[in-house]
């Protein structure tokens, strides 16, 4: 056995076990923001110290409770699982996990993510199993671990943001957020309305544009900068950190608050998404635009596809759609479709509807840049030599090239005129291999306008994705109520944003806190409160005559 070949000391299970503590303990303290991952191994190594000078778990403190069981395996297991989420995404946004269980996780890509998972689950039983084993054969830990169960629970930061997500229901003033909302409302439209091209830019943040930390990276979009006008201060406040929520945010104005209860159905997928409000294609298709969404990956996922069918667009092409009309069908990669056969069928698209006529709409979302590592194409790949699979820059200048390349196309191919180019990261990134340079200071999200009649500069603003959508309707031409639309102010119009006048910790705290605004988002999708009212028998209508009518109050009587 290989047992035979290790020190004595090693041979004991004692030290075994108190060695998967220490390294998930090191492993937890890593995961934090701004902390080393090579911390890992003197925070383990530390722990043994502590543990070998303690005697924990040695013969002469050892009495033995066959049947005990630590009451701290669940807080242990709560930690582990905001450990991971926090190792793998960098930020836990609960919103995120919340909206993702009921939306429904069906045609996830990222399997790679799968197998992590599972290897996690497995050293987390391994955690718990050696955890019991101290508490079972050291009775000083028998008679602590009660107060440390209770102390993992306090200060899980996972159970703080559920109690504060609780704590709405007895807010003083839970509808602040919403009266902060403007309705979406078009009072005057252009007499030639302009076309419009959305193009998503996966977790591309304008961050990366800082060369000193980044390079060249960012270049691609920087020569596009040139000529467009460039907002610098979009920042990302809650619940718009992630796909969905970032589209929901930049067409709607409104952060993604989840369902929650509201959700008719607990164990089904969402039939609908945010069907209280009017977001950009409902506008859009009142005023008779011919709308369509591209993105390589499934629509099924996130309940993407469910949300533009039922916010006016008449064409959603996702994986399921695309993929069986690529030349070289293996030609793909777990999430979907590579950017640049994308971006070739987004340019037959845009064919389709200059030949149909009528102005019309097309947002289209890539996933180049995708967290952890992206997913670079060939034609990057030919272009930029070889990829490690590892370095997030890589896929970064990939991303923006591809861009690049298509709005370039597009133009050659006359295909721009008369059409608004809107280029925006989607959120920003996630835990990638550039993650500790990116916290190192402000982040903000990409967002550029290319227009025939828009002179290009750069604006210096403190705004969120919320303000994206009044200002796309301005720069389209159209007038808007109050230069607002949901909770976002042009920032076009020189008029305060929610940000820049009550800041994102507020508004962060407000989300946290309030409800009026979520009913407003999932209006329709209540569940049926009690049975149904059973029908009333039909009663004679009583029709009075003036002389029947009581004699009405006079005017100093009323209230």
């Amino acid at each position: 056995m290989i047992s035979r070949f290790l020190p004595p000391s090693l041979r004991q299970l004692r030290w075994w076990a108190l060695l998967v503590i220490g390294l998930w303990l090191g492993f937890a303290i890593a995961a934090l923001p701004h902390v080393p991952p090579w911390s890992m191994v003197p925070v383990a190594a530390g722990w043994l110290l502590v543990a070998r000078w303690c005697g924990w778990g040695a013969r002469a403190h050892r009495r033995p409770a066959r049947r005990a069981w630590p009451w701290s395996l669940l807080p242990i297991a709560l930690w582990g699982l905001y450990v991971y989420l926090a190792n793998s995404f960098g930020i836990v946004d609960l919103g995120a996990v919340f909206f993702h269980l009921q939306a429904g996780m069906e045609a996830h890509g990222g399997g790679e993510r799968i197998v992590t998972a599972l290897l996690y689950t497995l050293s987390m039983i391994l955690l718990l199993a050696c955890f019991t084993w101290l508490v079972r054969m050291d009775h000083r830990w028998r008679r602590g671990e009660r107060l440390l169960a209770v102390a993992l629970l306090v200060t899980n930061p996972l159970l703080y943001g559920i109690g504060q997500r609780g704590a709405a229901i007895v807010t003083e003033d839970g509808a602040w957020l919403d009266r902060q909302y403007v309705e979406p409302v078009i009072l005057e439209a252009p007499g030639d309305p302009p076309n419009l091209l959305l193009l998503y830019l996966e977790s591309i943040e304008r961050t990366y544009a800082d060369k000193a930390r980044f390079g060249n990276a960012y270049a691609p979009l920087e020569d596009l900068g040139e000529r467009a006008v460039v907002f610098d201060g979009v920042r990302q406040v809650g619940n718009t950190g992630w796909t969905m929520a970032g589209m929901i945010a930049s067409q709607c104005g409104t952060p993604l608050m989840p369902a929650g209860l509201l959700h008719d159905s607990q164990f089904e997928p969402l039939g609908k998404v945010v069907p209280g409000v009017d977001c950009l294609g409902d506008l859009l298709d009142a005023r008779d635009y011919t709308l369509s969404y591209m993105g390589g990956a499934s629509t099924r996922f996130a309940g993407k596809g469910v949300f533009y069918r039922d916010h006016g667009f008449d064409r959603v092409l996702g994986r399921e759609e695309l993929e069986p009309r690529l030349e070289e069908p293996g030609y793909v990669n777990s999430w979907g479709l590579y950017d640049d056969t994308l971006y070739d069928f987004t340019v037959e698209e845009i064919h389709r509807l200059e030949r149909q006529g009528g102005p019309w709409g097309l947002v289209n979302l890539s996933i180049t840049g995708h967290a952890p590592n992206g997913y670079p194409a060939r034609d990057c790949r030919e272009r930029q030599g070889e990829f490690d699979g590892v370095d997030i820059l890589y896929s970064v200048e990939c991303s923006a090239w591809l861009v690049r390349r298509l709005v370039e196309r597009l133009e050659e191919e006359g295909l721009l005129e008369n059409t608004l180019v809107v280029i925006a990261s989607d959120h920003l990134t996630m835990r990638v291999s550039a993650w500790e340079e990116l916290i190192a200071g402000e982040r903000d999200n990409t967002f550029m306008l290319l227009g025939e009649h828009l002179e290009p500069h750069h604006e210096d603003v403190e705004a969120s994705t919320m303000d994206i959508l009044p200002t796309v309707l301005e720069a389209m031409g159209f007038v808007i109520d109050w230069h607002r639309a949901g909770l976002g102010v042009s920032l076009l119009s020189g008029e305060p944003t929610l940000v820049e006048e009550h800041g994102r910790e507020t508004l962060n705290a407000r989300m946290r806190e309030e409800t009026a605004l979520q009913e407003r988002l999932w209006e329709g999708l209540e569940p049926p409160q009690g049975p149904p009212t059973p029908p009333q028998p039909a009663v004679e209508q009583i029709v009075e005559t003036p002389g029947d009518q009581a004699p009405e109050a006079p005017p100093e009587a009323l209230p």
